[in-house]
């Protein structure tokens, strides 16, 4: 036997050294997997046992109706039809990429880039949310229906859901006022759902009008009923009984919109209203809501409402009319002799103009160097304000700026609420431009200049406004100078007609007119439409209404070209060089309740191509309120049926029509000018 060497470790010592380095190992890993499952079955519980009943607990969303949006007298304009859409739920869809996705390609007849688009779709949602459906294919057509019901059984993960799709009854009539609805964004589905919202991939929200204003109120709220699955993702019936009385949440249906508008009146502007771009706006005078609203042209909202393509889009934006614009409120233009109104309210309230001025036109108004042309090359003569108003005298007007200046003119203007947004809210709009020498002096060569007033003064120069503004003028004129904020929904209601929220009308403000200036504008307004020689008269004779019917009335004719001293007849024009025809009014005088507006874009000249229009739906608004006074309600809830020929179109050759304008010809004793500062050089007929 040999005997130990001093610094050698034995076999016994050295396995006793390994046994309690092993048993140590041992005794860490059983602490670790001790803290690893006491925080995956104490801490992280819920999450996990969550986890795991999705494997076999499907949540399927049931969708809440969307409320409908009617007309004041309960007629649908929007509702929801049936429809069908294709779904693939990731985490149930087995050999995805090699077969399921194909086999839908083949049955729906994508191209190659509509199935690579898929497939990227599915493998994001594989990674983020694996249990969550991913719209494939929205509205399917009946053939696309069939074929993928008959295939079912090898389709794994892919459901076909029955989802409603906004109906819009009225087609282009009311279509920015309504809006449409497209998909939402991702940007926009993490947005909203971080602020307490309930949005998945693929739902539609508004776009436009009432539908992005209302949003919130109409598109209500979601339940689930839970159903138990296999690994496929189909249901087991007699399983899901036992999944208790909480298997389902049912869905809290949109509010629904009643609108102050009636499709009547509608309708009748939309008939009466003859041109091919432009605006008609009808509003209570005492209250603000707006009865009647078109612009021209529309767009169809159930095209856009949807998967839109890039060839529909492109086909909108290069249009030349621009359907897409609101023209009531998103545009403005010159207001032409509509403007008026406010020049001799200014006027008056300066001290300087009383009603009995005088002011001689001979046919223009000189300003130094230059002569100003009324659009009556011979003359008015002498006429005070309310001559001035009926004949629409340029001259009288020029005095006015040239007397009190611009400033004047642009405080009245800014009162009645002219270069500020109206807050109608539920459309776009723009402020529009009140000028005053402070706005010419940083935004005009040169800066401010008298001319530029006089320009100004009848409507012309800068000063740009909406139609809804204007209407909303001459509402704050018949009423005795409330402003109101225009609005268009009466109230919500909930399923059962039953009222959830009711608007007011709201004044905005209260313009401080004398009540003597009030009446002898109204007086000299009454006289456009009501005695001889006025720029509405023939119209007013013309529309059917009774002679003792009064109204208030201004006609305007918005100049968009510079001119000659020779004027082209409109057919002679190109479509973009004519003039815009305006008319503004109330009815009755005496005793106010209806303010309608008239732009027709392009159309020609305000008492021939706007005042008929405006008078026929004065005309139909107080035949339907003595028919709504005798007769019976109607049946609430009937859906809306079009029964409108088609908008006048445009005759193509006039976009490009070559106008070749006469030479300029000096006025007797006029010395050669350049052209104005504000590119206007003379006024035009109303």
């Amino acid at each position: 036997m040999t005997p130990p060497t001093i610094g050698n470790t034995t076999p016994g010592r050295d396995l006793k050294r390994r046994f309690l380095w092993l048993g140590l190992a041992m005794s860490l890993g059983l602490v670790a997997l001790a803290i690893q499952l006491y925080r995956l079955q104490l801490i992280r519980h819920e999450e996990y046992a969550a986890k795991s009943v999705a494997n076999f607990v499907k949540e399927v969303r049931l969708r809440a109706d969307r409320g409908v949006i009617k007309d004041a007298r309960g007629t649908i304009l929007v509702d929801s039809r049936p429809s069908f859409d294709a779904f693939v739920t990731p985490a149930f869809c087995t050999d995805c990429f090699e077969q399921v996705i194909p086999r839908l390609a083949e049955l729906l007849q994508w191209d190659a880039d509509q199935r690579k688009k898929i497939e990227d779709l599915v493998r994001a949602s594989r990674r983020n949310a694996p249990f969550q459906p991913v719209p494939v294919r929205v509205d399917l057509t009946r053939d696309e229906y069939d074929r993928l019901n008959a295939r079912r059984d090898i389709l794994d993960g892919v459901e076909v859901v029955p989802v409603p799709h906004r109906n819009y009854r009225a087609d282009t009539v009311l279509s920015h006022v309504l809006g449409y609805m497209n998909e939402i964004t991702q940007e926009e589905l993490e947005r909203l759902n971080g602020d307490g919202a309930k949005y998945a991939l693929g739902d539609y929200i508004g776009r436009r009008g009432l539908e992005r204003y209302f949003e919130s109120k109409l598109r209500g709220q979601d339940g689930v009923r839970k159903e138990v699955v296999n690994a496929r993702g189909q249901t087991i019936e007699e399983l899901n009984d036992k999944l208790g009385e909480n298997a389902v949440i049912p869905p809290t249906a949109g509010s629904n919109l009643v609108l102050s508008i009636d499709m009547r009146l509608q309708e009748e502007a939309e008939r009466a209203f003859p041109g091919v771009t432009g605006a008609v706006v009808a509003i209570d005078v005492n209250t603000g809501f707006i009865r009647a609203l078109v612009s021209r042209p529309g767009f169809d909202p159930n095209l856009l409402t949807g998967r839109v393509t890039p060839s529909q889009m492109a086909t909108l934006a290069r249009d030349p009319l621009h359907p897409m614009i609101n023209r009531v409120a998103a545009e403005h233009y010159s207001p032409g002799s509509t403007f008026k109104v406010v020049t001799q309210l200014a006027a008056f309230k300066s001290g300087v103009f009383r009603p009995e001025t005088v002011v001689n036109c001979s046919g223009g108004y000189r300003l130094g160097a230059r002569v100003w042309r009324c659009h009556k090359d011979s003359g008015h003569g002498p006429l005070d304000g309310k001559g001035a108003m009926k004949a629409s005298c340029d001259s009288w007007f020029y005095k006015v700026a040239d007397t009190i200046g611009l400033d004047p003119i642009a405080e009245m203007g800014k009162s009645l609420g002219l270069g500020r947004p109206t807050g109608i809210g539920v459309v776009a709009e723009v402020p529009g431009i009140m000028p005053s020498s402070a706005y010419h002096d940083k935004a005009s060569p040169g800066g401010y200049t008298k001319g530029m007033a006089l320009n100004s003064a009848i409507g012309q120069g800068d000063d740009n406004v909406t139609p809804l503004q204007l209407a909303l003028v001459y509402a704050a004129v018949a009423n005795g100078g409330k402003l109101y904020k225009p609005q268009m929904v009466q109230r919500l209601e909930n399923l059962d007609g039953q009222v959830m929220e009711e608007f007011k009308p709201e004044v905005v403000s209260k313009v401080d007119i004398n009540p003597a200036h009030l009446k002898a504008i109204v007086e000299g307004l009454e006289a456009v439409a009501q005695e001889p020689g006025g720029t509405a008269y023939r119209a007013k004779l013309k529309s059917g209404l009774p002679p003792d019917f009064l109204v208030a009335a201004k006609t305007g004719t918005a100049q968009v070209a510079r001119i000659g001293t020779v004027r082209l007849k409109t057919h002679q024009m190109s479509y973009f060089e004519r003039d815009h025809a305006w008319f503004a009014g109330f009815a009755p005088a005496d005793k106010p309740e209806l303010a309608v507006v008239v732009l027709n874009e392009h159309g020609g000249h305000g008492g021939v191509d706007a005042a008929p229009t405006a008078l026929a739906v004065m005309k139909k608004y107080f035949e339907l309120k003595a028919q709504d006074a005798t007769s019976p309600p109607p049946r609430a809830n009937q859906p809306y049926t079009p029964s409108l020929p088609p908008a006048p179109s445009l005759d193509e050759a006039a976009l490009t029509r070559t106008v070749v304008p006469p030479p300029r010809v000096n006025l007797p004793g006029e010395p050669i000018q350049p052209p104005s500062e504000t590119g206007d050089d003379s006024a035009t007929a109303d």
